[in-house]
């Protein structure tokens, strides 16, 4: 970074993205901007800067997640606490964009929350937002604003391809229908074959896994996902390929969400190792599966993004390999 980078591009980090902001910084040669988040005696979020940021491109990291409301409202407050302090453009670094499941009326009398969030990003003050992995690609155009949306695939597929020989043969399995787009990227990047698993909901939290196209017999199988929320699906998918003959499995989701009876399953199910993003912070409450927990940066593709969107370059070009966004 140039001195006229670290004068005029600001990094700034909310409590759920201060690790991943420090990280991104780290890469770009740049301090981390002084702010701090407390707590009034009542619960209401406070925030300062701590630094002159008029006229400056700044961006704010924080992930929308566990305790997903407060982690909002924090967000919320940075960007109005930025644009009070003049900052010329301020961008919303969203690594786990939280109420993404909330993206459609799929029933009577409910209503569609990551529009309702957009709005409220929008009229906080953000100029742009650079988000990962959405669950539901048409979110970007709940905003009225520009979005950027990363894949987390090139650091995916990076780990994989410098593991091939270890992981031997391999099929990539789609654990529902809904995810054969993204599973066919990975398959056709890594050249391996493609299995679907017809999966049947029974309830919001209870999955059943029903019949697999595709074989995996005597196969490592790879199971790609954007989350693992309450991984009754991934176990479910897991238990039925090793029914059908898999030597072994390994999930890998870019948002750890990780909530429910999550670690109990994963602990349990015939999967070897989870690997994940750091889109989410993992620390102790991934303590039960550590064993088979390996956790890959986004940092450097983010930071990536941050420089190109302030030097006015194509974010795109970043994934010109073929690894590209959910559609």
């Amino acid at each position: 970074m140039s001195a006229n980078d670290r004068e005029h591009l600001k990094i700034f980090a909310g409590r759920t993205g201060v690790d991943l902001a420090r990280a991104m910084c780290e890469h770009l040669e740049l301090p981390l901007g002084l702010g701090y988040v407390s707590l009034f005696d009542d619960g209401e979020l406070f925030v300062k800067l701590d630094e002159d940021v008029r006229g400056r491109d700044c961006y704010v990291v924080q992930s929308t997640c566990d305790p997903v409301n407060a982690s909002l409202m924090e967000l919320l407050i940075y960007i109005d606490c930025l644009r009070r302090a003049s900052a010329k453009r301020i961008t919303a670094v969203i690594p786990y964009f939280g109420y993404a499941r909330q993206d459609r009326k799929d029933e009577g009398r409910v209503p569609i929350t990551a529009k309702l969030v957009a709005n409220l990003i929008t009229t906080s003050g953000a100029d742009r937002v650079l988000c990962m992995d959405l669950h539901a690609a048409q979110i970007q155009g709940f905003f009225d604003l520009p979005v950027d949306h990363l894949s987390a695939a090139p650091v995916f597929l990076e780990y994989f391809r410098s593991r091939r020989d270890e992981l031997g043969e391999c099929v990539v399995v789609s654990p529902d229908v809904g995810n054969v787009k993204v599973a066919n990227m990975f398959a056709n990047q890594l050249n391996y074959d493609l299995a679907i698993i017809d999966k049947r909901r029974s309830s919001g939290s209870r999955v059943v896994s029903k019949n697999l196209i595709g074989d995996v017999d005597g196969r490592t199988v790879l199971m790609f996902d954007d989350m693992i929320s309450t991984a009754g699906t991934v176990c479910e998918a897991a238990k039925l390929v090793m029914a059908h003959g898999a030597v072994d499995v390994i999930s890998a989701a870019t948002h750890p969400v990780l909530v429910g009876l999550a670690m109990q399953r994963l602990v349990e199910a015939p999967i070897s190792r989870v690997i994940v993003s750091d889109t989410i912070p993992n620390g102790v409450r991934t303590a039960p599966i550590a064993d088979k927990l390996e956790i890959l940066t986004v940092a450097t593709l983010l930071g990536e993004a941050v420089h190109r969107i302030h030097h006015d370059q194509s974010v795109s070009a970043l994934f010109r390999g073929g690894a590209e966004t959910k559609r």
